[in-house]
């Protein structure tokens, strides 16, 4: 009986010795932490000094503070805007990588590269990319000195591709408007038209000066036509940035639930005869709700927590265009020239996890506690 008492006993102390080296970590780099952090709140302390309490004054000082507005707003917009982008983005990448054709596997692991590699190194070569004289003024010089071509190309395109659907229509064959072997003949010919029209001078191309645009050395916002609710130009650089190298992790998590979907559910829809339009909405979509759900969670957390790029572009952009909470936070902790404001600092950090929760609650109740039932 004794031997079977102590064996019960073992039963249940094992799953709390296994965890012991996470329950550990747990309690003392996070929850010795944020206790820490919550006393930090409420007093004056500048890491050299003793604290001296203050009660609710930091609080107070943080929404008067005009850097401390300028951060809510552009986390604000810098979450709602690379949220959105990056979750549509990805969806449409595992769209595209689930195909089944030659070299697929090269794509799927060329599109994730972005995700491994050093947030540094990325970050300095997204620096150099931005330049004035970088890649994406010479791109958009290009699209500009083309961009009748380019017009050109897709009208082509388009009416060759609603002539090869239209004779199939009438010739009462079943074909869809973006039927595949169609539309790759529609680009080929159309591309050969142009090629052939710039060669040969009959499609002139427009003399333009080069980009000249300032990504990072500006306080401009865009678009002006929205006031208030415009953003700065170096925070929409590191939007793009930051959605370029995030989307093909989440993308990841959209490929393995298309993988996950039944292929019963497609081979009914044809049955039926549903256009690829219709499987999406009524196939695609609600299967993966609980996917979505994680990757809009992990994107809203990921987003109002924005540091490492803003804090390597450094000087290279005024401080208000982009500093976002999590900056204000570390500026105000390691100041360039005055004493730390640790319980400035502190009260902003429970501020921000109060405004995540608060968020991520809300998003919750939108789409769902884990796709209303499903799995992830």
């Amino acid at each position: 009986m004794r031997n079977l008492s102590l064996r019960r006993a073992g039963e249940k102390l094992a799953p709390y010795v296994l965890l012991a080296p996470f329950l550990f970590t747990l309690i003392i780099f996070f929850g010795y932490a944020f206790v820490r952090v919550v006393y930090f709140s409420f007093t004056n302390y500048d890491l050299f000094q003793q604290p001296q309490w203050v009660g609710l004054k930091n609080y107070v000082d943080i929404f008067r503070d005009m850097d401390f507005a300028r951060a809510m707003k552009n986390s604000l917009t810098f979450m709602a805007v690379v949220t959105t982008a990056q979750t549509l983005f990805a969806l449409l990448l595992a769209l595209f990588l689930n195909q089944k054709v030659r070299g697929m596997k090269f794509f799927r692991a060329a599109y994730y590269m972005p995700s491994v590699a050093s947030s540094v190194v990325v970050t300095l070569i997204f620096i150099w990319f931005f330049q004035r004289r970088g890649v994406l003024n010479f791109l958009i010089s290009k699209f500009n000195e083309y961009r009748n071509v380019i017009v050109l190309f897709l009208f082509a395109a388009a009416v060759l591709q609603l002539l090869q659907v239209g004779w199939e229509k009438m010739r009462k064959r079943p074909v869809t408007l973006m039927e595949p072997a169609f539309l790759f003949l529609s680009l080929l010919v159309s591309f050969m038209l142009m090629f052939a029209g710039v060669r040969l001078g009959f499609i002139p191309t427009r003399d333009v000066a080069p980009a000249d645009i300032i990504w990072f050395n500006t306080i401009k916002t865009w678009p002006s036509f929205l006031g208030p609710l415009s953003f700065s130009v170096p925070l929409g650089a590191i939007m793009m940035f930051n959605i370029w190298t995030t989307s093909p992790t989440f993308m990841l998590l959209y490929l393995a639930g298309l993988q996950d979907i039944p292929r019963e559910l497609y081979e009914a829809a044809a049955m039926d005869g549903a256009e690829r339009w219709h499987v999406f909405r009524y196939i695609i979509v609600p299967q993966l709700k609980p996917i979505t759900f994680l990757v809009v969670t992990m994107g809203l957390i990921g987003t109002l927590q924005m540091f490492d790029q803003v804090a390597i572009l450094g000087a290279q952009a005024p401080r208000q265009s982009i500093i976002t909470l999590a900056y204000y936070i570390y500026t105000n902790i390691f100041p360039s020239s005055s004493s730390p404001r640790v319980g400035m600092a502190s009260a902003a950090a429970i501020f921000l996890a109060l405004l995540t929760f608060v968020i991520v609650a809300a998003q919750r109740k939108v789409l769902g506690s884990e796709g209303d039932g499903g799995h992830v």
